[in-house]
């Protein structure tokens, strides 16, 4: 794959909602777009962790027990519930008695993101050597932080667009509910 398709592909697959894009724009409407954007490199580092296990250690575990697959897809599936419980408590609490989005929360979601294996095995290329894929390491950086940003500002702008119209806990009810649809479509194929 070239590296303009490559960057397109992971731009798109970067913007669409996710368990990593539901807590940036959470975070937005929370703390507003300067007090959110720190995460953006939480995000970047899960993201590169995540693709260099994938590639480094599981890809040849994947590849000859394929039931390690589903048994990854179980922990990714029960991780994101877990944050989708967590979101909808933090929706019934006060907004100024809520904890924030942290980075840490932000990096272990990445690290765990389905999006991961897309890139480890679909987008980047298969055989390089560090000065092959290092572009493309950079382009994914890059939307990373684009689109990543785009989530942020998305959350304040409705934040600031909604005033006082419709609570904060809406957005964090609606947030898990997300989460808790994208972990049913990933556990699907794994029952099916």
């Amino acid at each position: 794959m070239e590296l303009l398709t490559f960057a397109l592909a992971a731009a798109a697959l970067l913007a669409t909602p996710g368990p990593t894009n539901t807590l940036l724009a959470t975070s937005g409407a929370s703390r507003g777009a300067r007090g959110s954007v720190h995460l953006l490199l939480a995000e970047i580092a899960g993201y590169l962790l995540a693709i260099l296990v994938l590639r480094g250690l599981l890809g040849p575990v994947l590849a000859l027990h394929p039931l390690v697959g589903d048994a990854l897809r179980v922990v990714v599936v029960l991780y994101l519930l877990h944050l989708a419980a967590a979101l909808w408590r933090h929706g019934g609490v006060a907004a100024r008695h809520a904890p924030p989005v942290t980075a840490g929360r932000v990096f272990i979601t990445t690290l765990f993101n389905p999006k991961t294996i897309i890139f480890a095995f679909t987008l980047l290329p298969a055989q390089g050597d560090a000065a092959t894929l290092l572009p493309f390491i950079v382009a994914l950086g890059l939307s990373t932080m684009m689109i990543g940003a785009g989530w942020i500002l998305l959350g304040a702008t409705l934040r600031r667009g909604l005033g006082g119209l419709l609570p904060a806990a809406v957005g964090y009810r609606c947030s898990a509910a997300a989460l808790m649809l994208l972990a049913c479509v990933i556990l699907a194929p794994a029952i099916a």
